[in-house]
């Protein structure tokens, strides 16, 4: 098992990981126990199983997601939630159907280049800020990445807005095939501490062994020396309130 920095060096301990991949998402790795076995060897309380959605080639059909309860709420003392990694679709709809979505704790929103095609910093922008209307997402995956650039201070308005929290992915600071991701971040963060925008570390584990891995993102957090208030991950209310809110004005 992979050991993390995860409550050393005097940082608060982070008890939640919610965008993880099992098996199901078709190229990852573990099963939901292995998955969350290693959560709990990991020390988290709350794991977020979040299989991609329709748009990434290999991933589970979304009947999927309306048998989800079938699964135990707690395996090896951790609790386990249920999202769904939707892609943006280049018409800036989510790529699953409501009635699936209905059915989950949460969505993560993202773009992936390997089912959209790049429509330029505003109308990516757009496109996003678009499906995060839905009043079921509650995160936007990965904003890191220039191959899709972003507009930051619509993006980071847009989350304030509609009750969501961006991501910083620590898988995206492991890769070489995502640009300018440090730089990004920095700019986002920025702009999340001056609108006090909420974020979320996830590992991005497509594999047991990855599952709690934040250690990259806590060291560009530390340096920044963002405020911990504004991450979700130090405290399972924290996550939860942020679930639970029905935003006003929000549409699909």
């Amino acid at each position: 098992m992979y050991m993390t920095e995860n409550g050393c060096g005097g940082d608060t301990p982070y008890v939640l990981d919610i965008h993880t991949h099992t098996l199901a998402s078709g190229h990852a790795y573990g099963t939901v126990r292995e998955m969350a076995k290693a959560a709990s060897e990991a020390g988290l309380s709350v794991l977020g199983i979040s299989e991609h959605g329709p748009g990434t080639p290999g991933t589970c059909d979304p009947l999927y997601f309306l048998n989800l309860n079938v699964i135990p709420d707690r395996l090896y003392g951790v609790r386990l939630l249920h999202g769904c990694e939707m892609n943006v679709r280049n018409d800036g709809k989510l790529s699953l159907e409501q009635r699936y979505l209905d059915r989950l704790d949460y969505g993560i929103v993202g773009l992936h280049g390997i089912c959209y095609e790049d429509a330029g910093r505003k109308q990516n922008t757009l496109n996003l800020i678009s499906c995060m209307k839905n009043e079921k997402v509650r995160f936007v995956s990965h904003p890191d990445d220039s191959n899709l650039p972003l507009n930051y201070e619509l993006l980071v308005s847009a989350a304030k807005e509609y009750h969501v929290a961006l991501e910083v992915n620590n898988s995206s600071l492991l890769r070489t095939d995502r640009l300018d991701c440090i730089q990004n971040y920095q700019t986002m963060l920025t702009l999340c501490s001056r609108l006090r925008v909420p974020v979320v570390v996830s590992s991005d584990a497509h594999d047991p062994d990855s599952v709690g891995r934040f250690d990259e993102a806590r060291r560009l957090l530390r340096k920044m020396d963002f405020d911990e208030e504004l991450i979700l991950n130090t405290d399972v209310e924290k996550l939860l309130t942020h679930l639970a809110p029905i935003r006003a004005g929000a549409s699909e």
